[in-house]
């Protein structure tokens, strides 16, 4: 995620393409020993679809053709592993390496100005967000957050040796976030006031989704389709299919509204499930005649696919309503697809 006051989830990029159920296999071991690592995470990023090893190290995941996110292998205390190349291989043996971790142990207590409970409260606001969705959430182990405030630069630090859990108690998802990156930067930082005004935020990370209330999922698809409309996800959806206008999406130029295609470009590629895209200046976007956002390019072009998913993320940039989503807003990049688990 990238904001200045804007904000762009970071998703590996996938190429998706619908098709037949298939099976990727394999045992995940200790490099130094070569013993099996039982329980670790094996997931699609950002997704629904995920299982863990067995006592020997083993797994087995399904997915569909449409599945091309970027398969995780996590265990805690070791290096992550990304496996992008799954389709033509298989059986395959990860050995995973212990990770190096004492950078982070030295700051947890560490007097930067801040209290752990500053931190906190200034952490969950900009990584949750304000939205109803997102005020219904809550970090059930923040205790492995690790929070470094640096004085002279006005940002706030975060990581974790273990997933960060999220429950999301309107949209009925849990989700595992294994933070990458987070800095969070202010234009003001008053500790004694409290006051702190973001200047810019940018979070990189790996998602797992799962459903909380599986038996009465139904009750729960409004405030995730309420979610989903007038998201950057939908957003993006819908410039792949060029059905801006038809999914409530106006476009405007100073005060003007504007065809929307005489600023955007929207060029097929020789991989027909990616669409490349460009952007004649920044233009305000106005979703359901009351949300109101700008997006501005400072690339030349990115790609876009079927999930809404686009790449690359830095240059891209959001403000206004698409800009203050977080992870509170947070839907599986195939929500709403037939591969929805």
């Amino acid at each position: 995620m990238v904001m200045e006051i804007n904000r762009v989830f970071f998703y590996f990029f996938i190429v998706p393409f619908f098709g037949f159920a298939q099976t990727f296999s394999g045992t995940v071991i200790d490099k130094a020993t070569q013993q099996p690592i039982e329980t670790a995470s094996v997931y699609f990023d950002n997704t629904t679809i995920g299982t863990t090893t067995n006592e020997k190290g083993e797994f087995s995941i399904t997915y569909s053709d449409a599945v091309q996110s970027t398969l995780v292998i996590s265990y805690l205390g070791y290096q992550k592993v990304f496996i992008n190349d799954y389709r033509i291989k298989n059986n395959v043996i990860i050995a995973l390496v212990e990770a190096a971790n004492t950078l982070d142990a030295v700051y947890l207590d560490y007097d930067d100005g801040l209290t752990r409970k500053q931190k906190l409260k200034l952490f969950r606001k900009e990584f949750l967000g304000s939205s109803r969705f997102a005020k219904s959430c809550k970090i059930l182990n923040e205790e492995d957050l690790i929070l470094r405030y640096n004085r002279q630069n006005k940002a706030l630090y975060a990581s974790a040796l273990k997933p960060i859990i999220v429950e999301n108690n309107a949209l009925q998802y849990e989700v595992a976030f294994e933070i990458l990156e987070y800095e969070a930067s202010y234009y003001q930082a008053n500790p004694e006031t409290n006051v702190f005004n973001i200047k810019a935020l940018t979070y990189f990370g790996t998602s797992f989704f799962k459903d909380t209330n599986i038996e009465h999922k139904k009750r729960f698809f409004k405030n995730r389709e309420k979610a989903y409309k007038g998201s950057v996800q939908h957003f993006m959806r819908s410039l792949f299919y060029q059905n801006l206008k038809a999914e409530g999406y106006h476009v405007f130029s100073g005060k003007f509204r504007v065809n929307e295609w005489d600023y955007f470009k929207v060029i097929e590629t020789e991989n027909r499930d990616s669409k490349i895209v460009t952007l004649k200046k920044e233009v305000s976007i106005l979703f359901n005649k009351k949300m109101q956002s700008k997006i501005e390019l400072k690339i030349p072009e990115f790609y876009v696919d079927i999930y809404g998913n686009y790449s690359p993320i830095l240059g891209v940039y959001f403000s206004g309503d698409l800009g203050m989503q977080r992870v509170g807003d947070m839907l599986p990049s195939n929500y709403g697809l037939d591969i929805e688990q």
